[in-house]
């Protein structure tokens, strides 16, 4: 495949208010394009590429939570890949310091002077590898990050390039030598999803691309053109009845009894810029009530604080939401 070269993209003419069809439909082809090129490298199902283009789109980062070897990593470094723009791959291990991550001031003996080494988290698409194998101090490095596209150093604020995106990677917490993840920080991924191990046509087709080198994704479109999709994805118009149908969503949750805490306003919101760029990854400029019900498991369990005692997991509790829920008319 034919490699772009950074800058080249198409130009679209930004104006106030929902945009038409033809947008739309341009960008549902060119998140296609991305997912034609994952699916060059990455054996894995549809529905894992889309949501992952999904999180790139809505401005969201991207939990990936699986059992070590299914995918997780090549899968972050093969979307990163098909983008021309700055990716850095911090492996997270337990000596990891934050300023590892963010950056730090080191002293320049020939001009005596103080001078900012930027670290890894300057880039576009930041892949967390194994997130939960470092401590929570230092895992509380990426919070700022992944809030507010920023980091503060020394009474410094810098802000981050655009477009930014951390994908992380976790290990099932009952492996050996993790830390769980803060319920705060779980609440900044917009996304948490799991690989799940290969069907056995899968796992023969993993083993025929790995025999000689596995192929590495090759840039298909430019970081320009994913900011002015995200610029889109926000101007999906969204009717007051959807917007009623996640809040009596967010409510389902909260009222269930085997939930501790449930989904809070910005986890709704979430949803509904989640909503958003699913439907215009489908070529529409309006939500529908299935974008929401489709996204939901994907984008609301992981921000659930579940009762000590349930039974019951927290994809369940949001399936029986989605289920009991009826769209306002």
């Amino acid at each position: 495949m034919d490699t772009i070269a950074p800058g080249e993209h198409s130009v679209l003419d930004f104006t106030v208010g929902v945009p038409d069809n033809t947008m739309a439909r341009a960008l549902a082809d060119d998140a296609a394009t991305i997912a034609t090129e994952i699916q060059r490298v990455v054996v894995t199902s549809p529905q894992t590429i889309q949501l992952s283009i999904l999180g790139l789109l809505a401005e969201g980062h991207i939990l990936l939570e699986d059992v070590p070897g299914v995918g997780k990593t090549l899968l972050g470094k093969t979307l990163s890949g098909a983008i021309a723009c700055d990716f850095k791959r911090i492996q997270f291990t337990p000596d990891l310091l934050p300023t590892d991550i963010t950056g730090t001031t080191v002293f320049d003996m020939k001009s005596s002077t103080f001078n900012f080494v930027a670290g890894p988290i300057f880039s576009n698409i930041v892949l967390a590898d194994e997130i939960n194998r470092t401590g929570p101090r230092t895992q509380a490095a990426l919070l700022e990050a992944m809030a507010e596209h920023q980091v503060s150093i020394e009474g410094d604020v810098m802000k981050l390039p655009s477009p930014f995106m951390v994908i992380a990677t976790q290990n099932l917490s009952e492996s050996h030598g993790t830390f769980p993840l803060p319920d705060s920080q779980k609440d900044r991924f917009m996304i948490s999803m799991g690989m799940g191990l290969p069907t056995p046509e899968q796992e023969v087709e993993i083993l025929a691309r790995s025999q000689h080198g596995m192929p590495e994704a090759s840039p298909v479109i430019t970081g320009d053109r994913i900011v002015e999709m995200r610029e889109l994805v926000k101007r999906i118009e969204v009717d007051a009845t959807i917007r009623q149908y996640i809040v009596k969503l967010a409510g389902q949750t909260r009222s269930n009894s085997s939930v501790l805490h449930g989904l809070s306003p910005r986890g709704a919101a979430a949803l509904q810029r989640a909503a958003q760029a699913w439907a215009a990854m489908d070529g529409r400029s309006f939500v529908e009530p299935q974008d929401v019900s489709e996204i939901a498991v994907f984008v609301v369990a992981h921000r659930l604080m579940m009762q000590p005692a349930s039974s019951l997991s927290a994809q369940d509790v949001v399936r029986t939401a989605i289920e009991e829920t009826q769209v306002p008319a």
